[in-house]
């Protein structure tokens, strides 16, 4: 067999085992992999790349090689789903970096972590003042994760005693210019309804880059001709605007009027629109 087909035979079958050990193993961003998962799965890529141009190395000795490996990788990811300290031994541990709003020099410095680093991990979670941070953790594969002091941290319908309607996920409709059914019928609307939107905002279905109808029913488009505005859903904002007239209307009938039992229904129901408002206006926000 010449030299260079034995190559191309042994990078295609190495491409191939790469690839199936990558979907084996491989659940989350390299980011997010410890280091000694990353070396492993480094190892045995290099030998799979050195036996792909290697000749003289028996395919049987690289096959091998690759058996135990994977082998060792799969005996560390078993081991480690059943006892801690083998996770801690693999993965190491969560090391503090900030406790109770101070930095903690000693930690950073077994962790070989500078303030560079540190503002700069920080500025990777939105924090640009460091004195806003009440705890942060360096976690084993190098993120920082981080805790904001009570005062700093963003105002949840939780703290303000709120409820807010649950939400659903958005589904794509349309993507390079083609129908997805699937997701449309869950949503329960029809191709004749989304050609009826589209309709609306003078786009055609081949133009569309992608379509996703959000929690209230809303369609949204990106174009292929980035030149082109497509106009914004207008719908749920006209409902808002619909509801807070009618209940200016009837503030104003209760003024104008003299007689005090229809000054009584009419604040009545002005006072029924309000709370009506109130109760739509987290759907027609649409954010």
């Amino acid at each position: 067999m010449p030299g260079w087909l034995e190559v191309v035979i042994r990078s295609v079958v190495g491409f191939v085992l790469i690839c199936s050990i990558g979907r084996l193993f491989i659940r989350k961003p390299i980011g997010e992999s410890s280091a000694l998962e990353f070396s492993l799965i480094s190892i045995v890529s290099i030998i799979v790349a050195v036996g792909s141009i290697q000749l003289a190395i028996p395919v049987g000795f690289i096959l091998i090689s690759i058996i135990v490996w994977v082998l060792g990788i799969m005996s560390m990811t078993y081991l480690s789903t059943f006892s801690k300290s083998i996770r801690k031994l693999f993965y190491g541990k969560g090391i503090p970096i900030v406790k109770d709003g101070k930095i903690l020099e000693d930690n950073m410095k077994k962790q070989h972590l500078n303030t560079d680093e540190l503002l700069r991990k920080l500025r990777s979670k939105n924090v640009f003042q460091f004195a806003d941070v009440e705890f942060a953790l360096l976690e084993g594969n190098g993120e920082l994760n981080v805790l904001l002091k009570k005062d700093k941290q963003p105002v949840t319908a939780k703290v303000l005693n709120k409820t807010v309607p649950a939400i659903k996920e958005p589904e794509t409709v349309i993507m390079d210019g083609k129908i997805l059914d699937e997701p449309l019928s869950t949503r329960g609307f029809s191709r004749e309804w989304l050609q009826t939107e589209l309709k609306k905002q003078n786009a055609l279905v081949e133009n569309v880059v992608l379509a996703q109808i959000d929690e209230y029913g809303q369609l949204t488009i990106d174009l292929f001709d980035d030149q082109l505005t497509v106009p914004q859903p207008t719908e749920l904002p006209l409902l808002e605007a619909s509801i807070k007239q009618v209940q200016a209307n009837l503030e104003l009938f209760a003024l104008d009027t003299e007689k005090q039992q229809t000054k009584k229904q009419y604040r009545w129901c002005a006072e029924q629109m309000e709370l009506v408002y109130e109760i739509v206006s987290p759907y027609t926000k649409g954010n």
